[in-house]
């Protein structure tokens, strides 16, 4: 039977949908970490599908709808210009998430797009990272409090964002430009992250020099 005029010949999949506006496509999700004294604590984050950079927004152990809401109009205020970028946020169905908070982003001329529910591949990208950054970081880390937590992920976001390769990216880092001339000569060298936890390597040039939380070329 021929498709009536104007008719769609088929439907765009959630996945194709997400892969078509990676570039205006950030995405928001909470995990949870426990403490050393059994207190558990709320991350926000936000992550930047295309380049793949991830903003911690802040860490609680109260995760409020108006604590969360603060926390969007603090990411637009820090990403400034940036911002208007985006076209699309991603997001569960969580209570934290208010209309309030839908609001602000409205508001910046970005969608919120709610996933359905009790599908957390819906908001793969998300849920990608937090496995990331539980298997890398927080999984391998005594936590003390919040304070604790924000420097630990602090330090393991300057990694993320301007070390770590990802496949998706050609191996580049998230603030690594596409055209960013990589040195081939000189000592290959050890930067210890977390206190170990995690080992970042990188190519010195002649004219530097190693520092103190640099060990042995490979």
């Amino acid at each position: 039977m021929p498709l009536r005029p104007g008719a769609p010949e088929s439907r765009t999949s959630w996945r194709a949908f997400l892969r078509s506006q990676a570039k205006g496509l950030a995405a928001c999700d909470f995990f949870h970490v426990d403490t050393i004294f059994l207190k558990r604590l709320y991350v926000l984050f936000v992550m930047e599908v295309h380049t793949r950079r991830v903003h911690i927004l802040g860490a609680t152990c109260h995760p409020t709808g108006a604590w969360t809401a603060q926390q969007a109009r603090n990411l637009l205020l820090d990403l400034g210009e940036p911002a208007v970028s985006f076209r699309f946020l991603t997001r569960d169905r969580d209570a934290k998430f208010t209309a309030v908070f839908d609001e602000i982003f409205a508001a910046a001329g970005i969608t919120v797009l709610k996933t359905p529910p009790r599908t957390p591949r819906a908001n793969c990208y998300a849920e990608r990272w937090i496995r990331t950054v539980r298997a890398e970081c927080t999984d391998r880390m005594l936590i003390y409090g919040v304070r604790h937590l924000r420097a630990v992920l602090n330090e393991y976001l300057d990694h993320y964002n301007g070390h770590r390769p990802h496949q998706a990216r050609g191996q580049r880092p998230p603030d690594q430009g596409e055209q960013v001339a990589l040195p081939m000569e000189g000592r290959i060298e050890r930067r210890r992250i977390l206190g170990g936890a995690i080992n970042e390597p990188s190519r010195m040039t002649a004219q530097e020099k190693p520092s103190s939380d640099r060990t042995r070329e490979f």
